[in-house]
């Protein structure tokens, strides 16, 4: 009968317990071989252990499943939004009627640079309407006070007031994006969404599941793939003067596959994911005569404190046919651990392997010692 998954991980790691005290100076001083034994069998009641099947397969797919596809604007109080203006910001004015009190387009002019600059006092200055104050306003505030201004000489004016230059407020986005760069905050609400697709998305190097948010002295972290992946518009902003959107690199994104593989190293995980199969493929594959097929483990750490567990392990036993179906929608993430155990055989003869130089080395002795 085959051992079941956690006696397995216990014999593997009786094993290496075992292996430290053959080879010399490798056990850890301090720790009597009981005491390890303990603390293992504690630890390994902290450990949380699943066969990798159909059934995990399909809570796997469920935890993923998409859906609608999230507007960037989805969660967001948009509705009320109302720009703000703010010093160097510049507006049109005109009023129906009074051709007087509009600036007259030029040729080789922009409305821009006819317009009328909210001032470092935070005013702006009509005909007939001196110092109004602008700055910490909306358009529809300054607009209801120029209206009153004007009153006083014109019966019930029209006045029309546009923002052509939006100049006072601004987001930054930082980088692994195409163009980083600062981006202005306009009449149009800007999310976080937004303005990654203004900085023309993200680059290969990006880290595409999480990139920081600063407000102030604040900073948080927005996970970006839940957004995409899983509709979680939650983790869209609405962004403001100061913001900062910073995409790190995907430097820590990589998956570890160690032992009996021809090819043992870090795999990188890509935005479209890793499965178990790529990851084992990308390492070489097993060793075919001394990998043991059933011995396929994935780990993944936990947060003792909050989770009551150090590590998921996920087993997979690849002599299986049906496994390699497995294996490959079976999605890892950054940070585990594959690990291939090898066969008993393969285990026991790697042993003996680490003797034999030093039986030879008796065995010489020996035969010096009955020569002379």
């Amino acid at each position: 009968m085959a051992l079941s998954c956690k006696t397995l991980v216990a014999s593997l790691t009786l094993l290496t317990m075992t292996g430290c005290t053959i080879i010399p100076g490798s056990h850890f001083e301090g720790i009597e071989s009981g005491e390890q034994t303990k603390n293992l069998e504690q630890d390994l009641e902290k450990v949380n252990i699943q066969i990798i099947d159909s059934s995990l397969i399909y809570q796997q797919k469920q935890s993923r499943k998409k859906t609608k596809p999230p507007s960037s604007l989805d969660g967001l109080n948009v509705n009320n939004y109302e720009y703000i203006l703010g010093v160097g910001d510049v507006l049109t004015i005109g009023v129906w009627d009074h051709p007087e009190l509009t600036i007259p387009a030029a040729v080789q002019r922009t409305a821009e640079f006819d317009g009328f600059r909210v001032q470092a006092d935070g005013t702006i200055t009509y005909a007939y309407a001196p110092n109004i104050q602008a700055a910490g306003k909306t358009v529809q505030q300054v607009h209801n006070e120029l209206v009153k201004r004007l009153s006083r000489v014109i019966e019930d004016p029209q006045v029309d007031i546009k923002v052509v230059g939006f100049r006072s407020q601004k987001a930054y986005v930082t980088g692994e994006v195409t163009k980083p760069g600062v981006y202005p905050v306009t009449e149009i609400p800007l999310t976080l969404i937004d303005a990654l697709n203004q900085a023309g998305g993200l680059t290969e190097n990006a880290d595409w599941r999480t990139v920081t948010f600063t407000r102030g002295d604040k900073t948080e972290v927005i996970k970006l793939d839940d957004f995409y992946a899983h509709g979680d518009i939650s983790q869209n902003r609405l962004l403001q003067h100061g913001d900062i959107v910073h995409v790190n690199r995907n430097d820590l994104q990589r998956v570890f596959v160690l032992g009996d593989v021809k090819k043992a190293g870090s795999v990188d995980v890509n935005r479209y994911g890793l499965n178990l199969a790529e990851a084992l493929s990308n390492s070489g594959g097993l060793n075919e005569n001394t990998a043991d097929a059933n011995g396929v483990f994935v780990l993944r750490k936990r947060n003792l404190e909050t989770d009551g567990v150090i590590a998921d392990v996920y087993q997979l036993h690849a002599k299986n046919v049906a496994a390699l179906v497995l294996a490959e929608q079976f999605e890892l993430q950054p940070h585990d651990i594959v690990y291939v155990t090898s066969a008993p055989l393969a285990r026991w003869n790697r042993v003996i392997s680490l003797l034999l130089p030093s039986i030879s080395t008796v065995d010489a002795v020996n035969d010096v010692a009955n020569t002379n």
